[in-house]
């Protein structure tokens, strides 16, 4: 019989995991055991089941964790403050930890690492298998073309209310192809007259523009020929349903630093 998953949510109210709670109610594997949120938002004491738009799962949110709690894997889908509590929080309750939040600054990033010497963590960009599949073709792409004089741009599309630019996964899609390929420069769109394009650089393009879940070009191009790879998102339940297996994946794990790659077996 499979063991049943006891799982806490942080960023329970928002887009992403409102989603997660959704389906982890649908899924036997999960036992929702907490639902976390921003001290003061405005969802706090509500069903977090109702404010996922699913079956009432008598289960408030809260703005910590309950001390009665014990949830042994913890999603995260906050914001770069939140996740800084959220590891401290994980730490001091040996919990193992996924999170998909971006924008985390040097310093929440270095102690997201330093808390896998005790707990497992898996911190990606994107929790999509499709998205991580696709960073493992741009890095043999990359690899195949380094040296040989290929132009590389990564056009990024989201919708209107995404409050950072480029995404975290066009700047891992570019992170990856600069460890392949050398590229020291990172032009962020053009304007003007900027002159011919630098061979060592990497150019990013964000659009922002209605409810689109999430869609990455990767560009590599050569004089008279050139390759896309593109992944599209059609539904946020694409990220969701990744953090899920990202979370059965983790949890018996040992102290260390995952990613989606360890995942999809990559």
């Amino acid at each position: 019989m499979e063991q049943i998953i006891d799982l806490a949510v942080c960023g329970a109210a928002g887009r992403m995991g409102r989603r997660v709670i959704a389906l982890a109610a649908t899924d036997p594997t999960f036992r929702l055991v907490a639902a976390l949120e921003a001290p003061a938002h405005p969802t706090l004491g509500e069903d977090a089941g109702v404010v996922a738009g699913a079956k009432p799962l008598e289960l408030p949110i809260t703005s910590s964790l309950p001390v009665n709690s014990s949830p042994r894997v913890m999603i995260d889908f906050s914001h770069p403050e939140g996740t800084a509590t959220i590891v401290e929080t994980c730490l001091s309750r040996r919990i193992a930890l996924v999170s998909a939040t971006t924008g985390l600054s040097a310093e929440v990033m270095s102690r997201l690492r330093a808390a896998t010497s005790e707990i497992p963590v898996l911190w990606s960009p994107n929790m999509s298998l499709m998205v991580n599949l696709t960073m493992k073709l741009v890095q043999s792409a990359a690899k195949a073309l380094a040296g040989k004089d290929v132009d590389v741009e990564i056009i990024e599309r989201h919708h209107r209310f995404k409050e950072d630019a480029p995404s975290g996964t066009a700047l891992k899609l570019g992170e990856i192809i600069a460890q392949a390929m050398g590229q020291t420069r990172q032009a962020h769109g053009r304007q003007g007259r900027p002159g011919a394009r630098p061979r060592d650089e990497i150019g990013y393009h964000a659009v922002r523009a209605g409810d689109d879940p999430g869609q990455h070009t990767v560009l590599f191009a050569m004089l008279g020929e050139l390759i896309e790879l593109t992944v599209r998102v059609s539904s946020r339940d694409a990220y969701a349903l990744g953090a899920l297996a990202a979370a059965k994946f983790l949890v018996n794990k040992p102290a260390g630093f995952y990613s989606m790659a360890d995942v999809l077996g990559l």
